[in-house]
This record gives structure tokens, sequence and C-alpha cells, in this order.
């Protein structure tokens, strides 16, 4: 279903890979001056909600992460965690069935993927400021 992948992967702004291409280890945990979070911290907080809300699961639900990654490796992998997770999303979308099913009272799993995709948007449109008040934006292309 395209709608689904308009919604977390691909549409209404920059594909999500894109976006979260090109950064360094020191752009993605630096915290300029009057932000409240660093880009690392930004996809740390979508990610486990997205795992959240796709996989059921809230086992060991912090809001963000309690250190900054050590590598420029523990970085890529989050971005994949992200990504999979967003392809994971769409995946259980394709299901009516999996739409139908009541995550809480009166709360589809339908209604959830769609409040999940408004939640990515306003963290990703905070990691693309980040990018822009550090002139990290666009990426450069590949």
């Amino acid at each position: 279903m395209k709608f689904w992948n308009h919604l977390f992967l691909d549409g209404e702004f920059s594909p999500r890979e894109r976006l979260l291409s090109g950064l360094t280890l020191e752009q993605v945990t630096r915290c300029p001056p009057g932000a409240s979070h660093s880009i690392f911290e930004e996809l740390w907080h979508a990610t486990s909600w997205q795992r959240i809300v796709v996989e059921r699961d809230e086992v060991g639900a912090e809001d963000y992460p309690s250190r900054a990654p050590e590598s420029e490796q523990a970085w890529q992998e989050l971005v994949q965690a992200f990504l999979n997770g967003a392809a994971k999303a769409v995946a259980v979308a394709q299901s009516p069935d999996q739409l139908g099913v009541e995550t809480e009272p009166g709360v589809t799993m339908a209604d959830a993927l769609c409040s999940l995709a408004v939640h990515n948007a306003y963290h990703l449109g905070k990691i693309v400021a980040l990018r822009q008040m550090m002139g990290a934006w666009p990426p450069k292309p590949a």
C-alpha cells in the first residue's frame, strides 16, 4: 500500500534514509544552544516509540537515552533500527486484519500507526531543524 510507505518511508518530505544520512558522530551528539535534545536523542526516542507501537513492546521504555553513542557504528545501527521499524510498520499495515486489532479499548492498530506517523514526522522535523542549525542540511548527494 503506497499510503503507508508515504507515511513512514518516503512521502511528504525527504525520504527518511536521506534525511538521516551524511552525519558524523560529532554532529549527532551535539546539542546546539536552545535545543532540548541532540539528533541522536531525537532519533533514539522516535525509534523506541516506534518499537513500542509496532511491536507492542513496552519493555525498558525510557523517554530518551541515558548516554550518547560511543561510535559512528552505534549511530548507524540506530538509523538502521529506525528504518527497519518504519518498514515493519508498513508491513503490519498490509494486513487489514492487523489494522483492525484493538491496541487498547477503542483504538485500532490503524489508529496507532497514524498517530505514530505524526510522532515520527514531529521528531524528524526536529532533526532537520538541528541539521539546519549546524549547517548540515541538506545532506550531500551520495
